[in-house]
């Protein structure tokens, strides 16, 4: 594997990113004819997605329309408690007691202005469209007037929904546990056992951290296939429309040990895309062990993930651990049929973050891996600058090589599966810390810059910490640009690990990447740790 890097000093359009991806998170898309009409189809279930692909093919072939707005006031101007206090009644879950799955429906309204259509495909492939009905909902406090408005107001219009969530006993048998849901341009996100909702995933990214601004494609219309009683998975399609493309997607829901999504994609160009992110990722690092910045803040770490971790076709493990920098950061990694990446929360102890209302210790990891040859391409990952935990500012996706022009069509499966804080398949040794300091020496007549600085690495896993601290371990370092100096290797006390230690001294301004591994002798023992400093990220 080679590493590519694209460094971006500053971005002018790096903010409007960040409040394009919020607009999007929001926003809904459905055409005006299928909320027009009910569907009463029988196409089964095999056929579905050729039936998907062959619309949104169409779809690219036309112009694009935008959608419409919800004109109700009555929706539109509700704040944010308003919109808490809107709940679905449990005892109206579709499929309720019917086998392991429930579905249950987001409301329209507030930020979510602009409803998707919702459509049941039953045993017989019979195809039925879920009306939106204010029975669905209890409507409490500063909502309770809401709910006879909309009872007049939409007596001949039908609204659509905001949004759906999966429900299914995932931690006990006697509880639906909500394990996945939909809600926002084509943003859904996914739990394991014993997780809390975390980062997000996406149906497609297109144009991200580009100077032009990003666009947001967004499922529109949804075809969800009813399990039988028993059925512990469960399939659902979706078509993606936005300026740029329009697609078809299947996922298979597959929640066990592990939860599961088996994804087949078909996308159609309906213009030149400059850059499109295949199986994209979003997440939030706010601060964290490596951080030096001072955040004021009674939590040590505020993160949905930790690290970006990539595998090669030859095995080659990589981490990439997260940063909140500066400026905007967009790093690539070229691979050739990699075998998979994802974002990964690898911190999993509570001392770390010490909050009891966000459980970021139990928040999922998610790895994409792909299914056949995805050819020549790069992972790449964006790290925008956030003073807020609310902004997410991580996300990556991969890029083919290949450009995407209008009229071309791109067909590809992936698998994307949660876990903690590792892989099984992953053997070798993580990398469990990353901390940063001064490279000045305490008391120290002529300090270097504070640009210089002093890291250590701790690596962990159960061959590495079994070897004897008699042995010698070599670390491998390799930067870019800079000098390295002072490089040690050692065991730590109690299965701790071992800990690389090592002084860099950036040239000028630059910025400088490293690449560091454990060796025994001439073999790797470690994965790959990758870092860039930036000698401006100390004010």
């Amino acid at each position: 594997m080679k590493q590519l890097i694209k460094l971006t000093t500053r971005w002018q359009s790096h903010t409007k990113s960040i409040l394009g991806l919020f607009i999007a998170l929001s926003t809904f898309a459905v055409s005006n004819q299928a909320l027009a009409s009910t569907t009463k189809a029988s196409i089964s279930q095999s056929s579905l997605f050729d039936v998907i692909s062959a619309r949104a093919k169409k779809l690219a072939s036309e112009d694009y329309k935008a959608p419409n707005n919800i004109e109700l006031d009555a929706l539109n101007n509700i704040n944010y408690q308003d919109y808490r206090s809107i709940r679905f009644k449990q005892d109206q879950a579709v499929w309720k007691d019917d086998g392991l799955y429930e579905l249950q429906l987001f409301h329209p309204g507030f930020l979510y202005k602009t409803p998707v259509t919702i459509n049941t495909v039953d045993s017989d492939s019979k195809h039925s469209r879920l009306p939106f009905n204010t029975d669905f909902y209890n409507y409490d406090g500063t909502a309770a007037p809401l709910k006879d408005e909309l009872t007049k107001s939409t007596t001949n219009t039908q609204l659509g929904h905001a949004g759906f969530r999966l429900h299914y006993p995932l931690n006990t048998n006697t509880y639906k546990d909500e394990i996945m849901v939909f809600q926002g341009a084509s943003y859904f996100r996914v739990v394991g056992p014993n997780q809390v909702y975390g980062l997000s995933a996406r149906g497609l990214a297109i144009d991200t951290a580009l100077a032009s601004g990003e666009e947001f494609p967004m499922f529109k219309e949804f075809w969800l296939v009813k399990p039988t009683a028993e059925q512990t998975n469960i399939v659902l399609f979706a078509l993606l429309d936005s300026p740029s493309v329009s697609g078809a997607y299947k996922f298979n829901i597959d929640p066990t040990t592990n939860t599961t999504v088996k994804i087949d994609m078909q996308i159609f160009a309906r213009k030149d895309v400059k850059k499109l992110g295949i199986a994209p990722l979003t997440s939030m690092f706010y601060h964290g062990e490596n951080s030096t910045k001072f955040f004021d803040d009674y939590r040590p770490e505020v993160h949905d993930s930790d690290g970006l971790l990539t595998q090669s076709q030859d095995d080659k493990w990589v981490w990439r651990p997260l940063n909140n920098p500066s400026q905007l950061s967009v790093t690539s990694f070229a691979y050739e049929n990699p075998k998979g990446f994802g974002l990964a929360q690898r911190d999993r102890d509570f001392n770390n973050y010490f909050d009891i209302e966000a459980h970021y210790h139990d928040r999922p990891s998610l790895w994409i891996e792909p299914q056949g040859e995805w050819g020549n391409g790069r992972v790449e990952l964006v790290e925008i600058p956030t003073d807020t935990e609310t902004n997410d500012n991580i996300v990556s996706y991969w890029v083919p090589e290949t450009p995407f022009k209008a009229g071309d069509s791109l067909k590809l499966s992936y698998k994307m599966s949660t876990f903690n804080s590792s892989l099984n398949k992953h053997e070798k040794a993580h990398v469990v810390r990353t901390r940063i300091g001064s490279a000045a020496l305490p008391g120290e007549d002529n300090p270097p810059p504070q640009s210089h600085r002093q890291f250590t690495v701790d690596f962990s896993g159960p061959a590495l910490n079994a070897l004897s601290e008699q042995l010698k371990l070599n670390a491998d370092i390799q930067l870019t640009t800079g000098e390295v100096s002072d490089v040690s290797v050692q065991k730590l006390p109690e299965g701790y690990g071992w800990r690389v230690a090592f002084k860099i001294a950036p040239q000028d301004d630059n910025p400088v990447d490293m690449r560091l591994s454990l060796k025994l002798r001439d073999k790797d023992i470690s994965e790959v740790w990758s870092y860039v400093w930036y000698p401006n990220d100390i004010k």
